[in-house]
């Protein structure tokens, strides 16, 4: 496995211990349709919580949450429809970051909280 894989790999199991351990649920990790994928769907306080985890070891020139870009958000929102089609979820949603920095066991962690919501559609 590649380097930067396994730096990913690893911070996403960081960001599921995180979550198990301040009381959340683990519904999926890495969950798939398609060309979609969300890294991490929990539950918490009746709230569908989608996760989206960027990991970065060392010193990064910016800090991970940056590259989830307008078109990464709309990525993960068709994704999160998908998942709630899929698995009839009627639970208001919420849209976090976890961002992870260094390398184990010395993380530094950043959960943010509703980090994006959903793009408006607008038709014309």
């Amino acid at each position: 496995m590649a380097e930067h894989n396994q730096v990913g790999k690893d911070g996403e199991t960081t960001a599921i211990e995180y979550l198990k351990n301040r009381g959340y649920q683990i519904l999926h990790t890495n969950w798939r349709k398609g060309r979609y994928e969300l890294d991490i769907v929990a539950k918490s306080d009746d709230e569908l919580i989608i996760v989206e985890v960027k990991t970065r070891s060392g010193i990064p020139l910016e800090m991970p949450e940056i590259a989830v870009d307008k078109q990464k958000i709309n990525h993960i929102v068709t994704a999160a429809d998908l998942y709630v089609k899929m698995f009839d979820v009627d639970l208001p949603a919420r849209f976090d970051i976890i961002s992870i920095i260094g390398y184990p066991p010395n993380y530094i962690i950043d959960h943010i909280e509703d980090a994006f919501y959903p793009p408006l559609k607008t038709y014309r």
